[in-house]
């Protein structure tokens, strides 16, 4: 009885691990978010030549699905869960069936198999402080979307969040007037790992101004790294 939370690409097909290859080779069904042809799963199991029975578990899959998932993990069968892209639990409904999964199979070997996430790779080429920081996410799109940027101003360190094509710009201008950061270093990266990667380095608003230079800066998904308050200072081991 094994659940397999699988890491898959966030973009280049090339990042997949061996591990994650032989694991959804060998797994008896697939849980993805979308299991249409043309969809991300579907196209990286076809590059990969991967044949498995699919089902679909996503955020608005109820009660009667996860009993079904249950249900197979109950059989012995072994399950592989994936997300769109990256490591599935992390800001996707990913944890919630895991909790459920627990709370009827307590017995059940859950496994995990790193592999790409697009705030820890952001994150690593950002030239800030990491011994430390916190990841937040999607903003809220309406309710509660102020009180996120006043947390992320209140927090020292540094914060790492995801934002849609439709919201950057407006996110950048939250940054500056809502969460008081305007003195705060950026990194705004741009389609990770993908044809059109891009990095923009600076403050809200500098980077505001170079994401309206071409239409075309504003599209594909985009991961902020907020630089850690001047005054804030990393951790040190003690010395001996």
């Amino acid at each position: 009885m094994k659940l397999y939370i699988v890491a898959t690409p966030i973009g280049n097909l090339a990042d997949i691990t061996l591990r994650a290859v032989n694991t959804l080779s060998n797994a008896d069904v697939i849980l993805a978010e979308d299991t249409r042809v043309t969809r991300v799963t579907r196209v990286l199991l076809e590059h990969l030549n991967i044949r498995k029975e699919l089902m679909v578990y996503h955020q608005h899959s109820g009660p009667k699905e996860i009993q079904k998932i249950i249900g197979i993990l109950r059989a012995g069968r072994t399950v592989a869960l994936v997300s769109d892209a990256g490591t599935p639990g992390v800001n996707d409904p990913g944890n919630y069936l895991l909790q459920e999964i627990l709370r009827a199979l307590p017995e059940v070997h859950i496994v995990p198999i790193p592999g790409p996430n697009a705030a820890v790779a952001a994150l690593s080429v950002s030239g800030f402080p990491s011994d430390r920081f916190v990841f937040m996410g999607f903003p809220p799109h309406k309710k509660g979307r102020m009180t996120f940027f006043k947390d992320i101003g209140e927090t020292e360190g540094t914060v790492v969040f995801y934002e849609s094509k439709h919201r950057i710009a407006k996110a950048l201008e939250q940054l500056r007037t809502v969460a008081a950061a305007g003195d705060r270093p950026l990194m705004v990266a741009r389609e990770l790992t993908k044809q059109f990667e891009t990095f923009y380095r600076g403050t809200a608003e500098h980077i505001a101004m170079e994401l309206q230079k071409n239409k075309n800066n504003l599209l594909g998904e985009f991961v902020v790294v907020v630089g850690p308050h001047p005054k804030h200072k990393p951790i040190q081991e003690d010395e001996e």
